[in-house]
């Protein structure tokens, strides 16, 4: 029987401790997972999860990188559903914040992230959120369907509110009551930046 490449073995090494850390970390959250728990999981010593993310911390960082890129897949899609480019964007905005109501979301990204990794702000990937953001604003101004605005300030806020939404709804008492009173207010707020409101 032939062996695989090393590539390949590097690749799938890596993707059990993402996986195994993955359902540590969304089960019984960051405290409590054990890196020899999740290691024996994934059958793999702690060597391999120095060797491919540094520590405990790094796998979180890499697990709330792999998760934050499927959600961006899945808003893209959301997007793509839409009947007209305005309503793309309102349903993308909207289904961020309602993705805080899914468990893995809410304890791995909003909770134990902030917490564990700092400021969200400071994440790259909230960059990566601007930069599509400000892209996406800046089609709907050349469309003439919102306000002349500089698109990246736009963005910042949006992302803002957004984000903030997402930690309120994670932490709340009630977190469905507090997703609908976000997307409710939410959406005013975008429907501030439409040039003509009475077309939407």
């Amino acid at each position: 029987m032939a062996h695989k490449p090393r590539s390949e073995m590097i690749a799938e090494t890596r993707a059990k401790l993402l996986a195994s850390g993955r359902q540590a970390f969304g089960t019984v959250g960051y405290a409590e997972a054990s890196m020899d728990d999740f290691t024996a999981a994934a059958g793999l010593t702690r060597g391999a999860l120095y060797h491919h993310f540094g520590d405990k911390k790094g796998l979180l960082e890499a697990v709330i990188a792999e998760i934050d890129g499927e959600m961006s897949e899945r808003l893209r899609q959301v997007s793509a559903m839409a009947g007209n480019p305005w309503q793309g964007f309102v349903d993308e905005c909207t289904a961020y914040i309602e993705m805080a109501l899914e468990p893995e979301i809410q304890r791995i990204v909003l909770l134990d992230g902030p917490a564990t990794l700092g400021d969200p702000w400071q994440w790259p990937s909230q960059n990566a959120c601007i930069r599509s953001m400000t892209d996406s604003l800046q089609k709907l101004i050349d469309a003439k369907l919102v306000v002349e605005v500089d698109p990246e300030a736009i963005a910042r806020l949006i992302s803002g509110a957004s984000l903030h939404a997402a930690l309120w709804i994670a932490n709340a008492d009630d977190p469905p009551s507090a997703s609908k009173k976000a997307v409710k207010a939410f959406n005013v707020l975008l429907e501030g930046l439409l040039k003509d409101r009475s077309r939407h």
